[in-house]
């Protein structure tokens, strides 16, 4: 039998926990939280209004039993006649004030105590709902000084006192049928609600939460696509941002498979071709030797053409890399480092038109950063700006630094025609926007990957006619 309790309190226990963190359960517990409320509601004003007219009831009966003994000759009528009359009032005794006077009429001996007085001449109706709950709770044993306005005339109001009994069960009786019937009433309400709720929003919201989940633990299965309903309403059009979410999704996610299978196929062909490339750029170097005018005219753009192609291959392989290593940090001056990636980029362009440099960092400027990667960084923004400038007069680049706080800013910026509007969105995104004729669209964006393994970032400040600037942030290591 222990074990029997301890199961059905256990399960429900269980049924609760369900309950309180379904939406369904939820809606249950509300609806059945509002019915007992409805309840009360309905309960409480209806008692109290049913006792003030059982009160009254009874003032009328006995302003009808004394009104005989009020008009001339009233007192000449027999005691016998008067007892009978009397007791119509339903109360032990009758209480009528005058201005002058109080007169009292007693069917019964006049009872030894009052337990309580209640005066209807300017009671509330809280008052009254407060009369009928304490008349409910009490045993009916009581005896009632009631006080009411009276139509006698020249009297200012009328008392009776008599006992609780029949009113507290007439009262019982009324509560019951109330209870009963409110209870139905809020019943089939809730039903109706409860239903009309599960149908019309619990249970679409569970369909979409379902989707939901069945589409996470597998996206690349389209048949896990919710197909939304006809639905015009609020719900209707998360069905259809839901699909439209998990279509996309699914496309983007078929389309990175298939780069990725794409990806190891390039890396593996881009691997072998960077070895065949650095075999013939060894060769091309032997054909400056040779004193033919054509061939001497030919080997630097064929020299250069291995050099991009070796470039590219070196550089897709990089960006194929699951992720960039760590940053192996150190301080360091800034502006030899810019020299050093200045003298880099502008070896690597044979141009008749010269690109000044102005290299304006601070001697003393301080950098805590991966000197190799903060290279990189340098080293493909300049040699954006190099090619952007390439047949330009006047070419030039001016490169910047401060430190603010712990925190390095530096820009490049090179007076060349600027990015386009069609290019600017894509900027930064791999293979997506080739900043030049043969470029593979990999240097922003890998320049900003490794700013941001520093914890920093790679902005562009303005573009246009007048010239293109990127800006640099390197923030120090966090002290431990």
């Amino acid at each position: 039998m222990p074990d029997m309790l301890g199961r059905i309190r256990a399960g429900f226990s269980e049924g609760w926990k369900l309950a309180a963190h379904s939406l369904s359960g939820r809606l249950l517990l509300l609806t059945i939280f509002y019915v007992m409320i409805g309840e009360v509601l309905i309960f409480l004003p209806s008692i109290g209004q049913y006792y003030r007219e059982l009160l009254g009831n009874h003032i009328e009966s006995a302003e009808l039993a004394i009104t005989p003994f009020t008009l001339p000759g009233g007192d000449q009528l027999p005691e016998s006649l008067r007892a009978r009359i009397l007791n119509r009032a339903g109360a032990a005794a009758v209480l009528l004030k005058r201005a002058d006077q109080r007169q009292l009429f007693l069917v019964d001996r006049l009872p030894q105590k009052v337990d309580a007085t209640i005066d209807l001449t300017n009671a509330s109706f809280t008052r009254s709902m407060l009369d009928a709950l304490s008349c409910l709770t009490h045993g009916g044993n009581r005896m009632l000084h009631v006080i009411a306005p009276t139509h006698v005339e020249g009297a200012q109001n009328i008392g009776i006192i008599l006992g609780e009994a029949p009113i507290r069960a007439a009262l019982s009786s009324y509560a019951k049928r109330v209870i009963e019937t409110g209870f139905f009433v809020s019943t089939v309400t809730a039903l109706l609600v409860f239903t009309s709720l599960f149908f019309v929003f619990v249970r679409p919201m569970e369909k979409i939460t379902r989707a939901m989940v069945r589409f996470r633990d597998d996206p690349e299965d389209s048949s896990r696509i919710i197909t939304p309903s006809a639905r015009r309403d609020e719900i209707g059009l998360a069905e259809r941002e839901l699909a439209a979410m998990q279509g996309d999704l699914y496309g983007s996610l078929q389309q990175k498979t298939r780069l990725a299978a794409l990806g190891v196929a390039v890396a593996r062909i881009q691997h072998d071709l960077r070895n065949i490339l650095a075999n013939a750029q060894l060769a091309s170097e032997r054909l400056s030797d040779i004193d033919d005018p054509v061939v001497k005219k030919l080997t630097p753009r064929l020299v250069a053409s291995l050099d991009r192609a070796v470039a590219l291959a070196t550089q897709t392989l990089r960006y194929g890399r699951a992720q960039e290593r760590p940053p192996a940090r150190k301080r360091m001056a800034l502006k030899p480092l810019i020299d050093e990636a200045a003298e880099t980029a502008l070896e690597t362009k044979a141009s008749a038109n010269p690109v000044a440099l102005n290299n304006a960092v601070s001697d003393t400027l301080q950098i805590d950063a991966d000197p190799e990667q903060l290279f990189r960084i340098v080293l493909n923004l300049l040699r954006n700006a190099v090619e952007a400038l390439a047949g330009r007069d006047g070419a030039a680049i001016e490169i910047k630094a401060e430190r603010h706080g712990r925190r390095v800013s530096f820009s490049i910026a090179d007076n060349g025609p600027g990015i386009t509007a069609a290019l600017q969105p894509r900027l930064f995104q791999p293979f997506a926007a080739p900043m030049r004729t043969g470029g593979t669209g990999l240097g922003l964006a890998i320049a900003r990957d490794l700013a941001r393994l520093h914890g920093g970032e790679l902005t562009l400040l303005s573009t246009g006619p007048e010239g293109t600037s990127f800006r640099i942030d390197i923030p120090d290591r966090e002290v431990n």
